[in-house]
Order: C-alpha cells, then structure tokens, then sequence
C-alpha cells in the first residue's frame, strides 16, 4: 500500500506557472505507475498525465499537451506536474495517483488514462486560474 499526498497548489494568473508535487510512502515507489487527473465543479474526473514506473514513458491529455510536463525522482518518491501557461479551465482539483498493475509492459495510452487503473489516489490540491 501507498500513501499519496499532493502539494504545490494555489491560486495564480492565467499565463502563470505552478509546480504540483506529490510525495509516497509506503510500498516502494518504484512499483507504481503514477498518474495526475483532475476534476472541476460539476465534471467528471479527467486524467492529465502519466508516467510508467521508471519514468522512461509519460502521456499527456490533449487540452494540456506542450504545456504541463509529468515527471518522477524515483529516490525521493515525488511526482511532479510541472504546469506552465496556465488557462482558466486548468481550474481544478488536482488528484495525484499510483498504480501497481500498470507495468512498463502494459502501460498503454489506454490503459494509463483509465482511473480505474490506479488504486491509491491522494486527497487533492486546488489549482485555480484567475483570466
């Protein structure tokens, strides 16, 4: 098992950046893929970003792509969304989560963007986007 908490969070302008964070404990780091999703007021959850175990595969959404970069340290235990040019409808809770059946072998677009793919998922962290 996985403790997930995600960091990071805040209030900024629209053009801005901000670097989301989110920390593990637990089970080894390394066995889980991770992956970045979030939901706005009155949306379903959408998934942003993953990266496979050892950080040699990441998928982006395509509302983000060219401008959030997913990445890990392995040795910290940390998974970072590095989001730049920030737009109003970035607006949301940010959800951190790991999943220890998506290995490199099966970590496909499809299955890494399926939230039903991640058993652990962190408790969240605002962002919010002022135009």
């Amino acid at each position: 098992q996985v403790q997930l908490v995600e960091s990071g969070g805040g209030l900024v302008q629209a053009g801005g950046s901000l670097r989301l964070s989110c920390a593990a404990s637990g089970r080894a780091f390394s066995s889980y893929a991770m992956g970045w999703f979030r939901q706005a007021p009155g949306q379903a959850r959408e998934f942003v970003a993953g990266i496979s175990r050892r950080g040699e595969t990441t998928y982006d959404a395509d509302s983000v792509k060219g401008r959030f970069t997913i990445s890990r340290d392995n040795a910290k235990n940390t998974v970072y969304l590095q989001m730049n040019s920030l737009k109003s409808e970035d607006t949301a809770v940010y959800y951190c989560a790991a999943g220890d059946v998506l290995t490199s072998l099966t970590f496909s677009r499809v299955q890494a963007t399926s939230p039903s793919r991640y058993a652990y998922w962190g408790q969240g962290t605002q962002v919010t986007v002022s135009s």
